[in-house]
């Protein structure tokens, strides 16, 4: 048994986590990342990537330049793993409505599609250089079997399952949905259940998507067509024809599609956005997830302060989750070197601290999240279906589309800048 002593300690080396540590390692605040994950070598890593995931990430420029600072957008740019995209469509095939999110004069980057694994190797490149700077401590393949509070001056003490102990001033849940960090210091959860299963896929289409990220709006959820970066010869040579695929339909619904052959599951979905990018000519990686909703009550409690999903989850039809998390890391990290520096190298994760964060981050993430269940109640069920609710929907949509300012308005709120 050994103990150590750590200013911060996160539970959780996923993206929002290993960002946090990065950042906070770079100002030279002592930091301990602990990742329940087996450690993985570069040939993990290698195999890992050879295969084309399905998911992707809808970067907002917020999160591009976070990963910037950090030091491991570098990394997925040499990756060639990106799709950028400079426009976003959405629209209802049962109406009139149509939104175009572009900047029509200069086609900026609106944002950049990439694989969670293209992600988590950058940072995991990155946290190995900075672990030599004697501000970064990895932990990989160790799980968290206690949590003791020692009050607001000693911080917590942290058990692992091999019997190592560590102190820290303060301790950061980025451990995902079921965050034990979060169950452990009693916080509640506001849930939804939206009855619905996601099923994601990725997709070569016969026409190009011309660096634009689509969604339908149907009446048995949001089908959304976002690019996936071509890694392949053959895909470089035919530039623009993958996609990554969540479609989220009625639970039942779902599970009779996933029980169908590939390639009559293509047909339908490729009938389904009334062949907008033409027919499906390949279908890999299928996968499903339910779809549900959940805040916690609190992001904080002495010494101690949630991130990511661990704090909120959110509706997939926006791709808004992971930008909102890293928004928190900017938040989180911003609060805490503000108040290191007023108190002269003397205050960190004092409740003061911690609540401003919880003020800057919870009621914009609850906003966000009953914003994303409205536009699916909006479109999606039976309520949804009735004449007068199209029409409204159909109005809205088409007015909205018209007032340009509104428009870059809301562009700039999705890049999260």
């Amino acid at each position: 048994m050994s103990n150590s002593n750590s200013q911060t300690l996160i539970i959780g080396g996923g993206i929002v986590g290993a960002t946090l540590a990065l950042k906070l390692a770079q100002h030279q605040h002592p930091v301990t990342l602990i990742d329940a994950r087996p450690k993985m070598s570069a040939q993990d890593w290698k195999a890992k990537l050879a295969k084309r995931d399905a998911r992707v990430y809808a970067l907002s420029l917020a999160s591009i330049e976070l990963l910037k600072d950090v030091g491991a957008w570098e990394y997925i740019v040499n990756s060639e793993r990106k799709a950028d995209y400079t426009q976003m469509q959405v629209w209802q095939l049962n109406g009139m409505g149509e939104l175009l999110f572009n900047d029509e004069e200069s086609s900026s980057l609106l944002g950049s599609m990439v694989e969670p694994f293209v992600i988590e190797f950058a940072l995991w490149q990155r946290l190995q250089e900075v672990a030599n700077s004697g501000y970064l401590t990895l932990m990989s393949g160790q799980k968290v079997q206690g949590l003791d509070w020692l009050g607001e001056v000693s911080g917590y003490r942290v058990t692992l399952d091999d019997g190592q102990i560590i102190s820290a001033s303060l301790l950061v849940g980025a451990d995902g949905r079921g965050s034990f960090v979060r169950k452990q210091a009693g916080i509640d959860l506001d849930t939804f259940d939206y009855q619905q299963t996601a099923i994601c896929c990725a997709i070569q289409t016969q026409k190009p998507h011309n660096a634009t990220a689509r969604q339908a709006m149907l009446p048995t959820g949001t089908l959304a067509l976002l690019p996936l970066a071509d890694i392949t010869d053959s895909d470089k040579a035919n530039p623009q024809h993958w996609q990554s695929i969540v479609w989220s339909l009625p639970r039942n619904r779902a599970l009779e599609l996933l029980a169908e052959s590939p390639r009559v599951l293509a047909d339908k979905l490729a009938a389904a956005c009334h062949y907008e990018l033409g027919a499906i000519d390949t279908i890999e990686s299928i996968a499903s997830f339910d779809l549900t909703a959940q805040h916690a009550k609190s992001y904080i409690a002495p010494n101690l302060a949630l991130i990511g999903d661990a704090a909120h989850g959110v509706h997939p039809l926006a791709g808004q989750g992971l930008n909102l998390g890293m928004l928190d890391v900017t938040a989180l990290a911003s609060q805490l070197e503000r108040d290191f520096q007023r108190s002269g190298g003397n205050a960190w994760g004092k409740w003061q601290t911690l609540s401003r964060y919880e003020r800057e981050r919870r009621p914009h993430n609850s906003v966000m999240m009953h914003s994303f269940s409205a536009i699916n109640w909006l479109f999606a069920g039976d309520l949804a279906q009735l004449r007068p609710v199209q029409q409204v929907r159909s109005e809205g949509m088409y007015r909205v589309g018209k007032i340009k300012p509104l428009m870059r308005l809301f562009a700039k709120k999705a890049s999260g800048v």
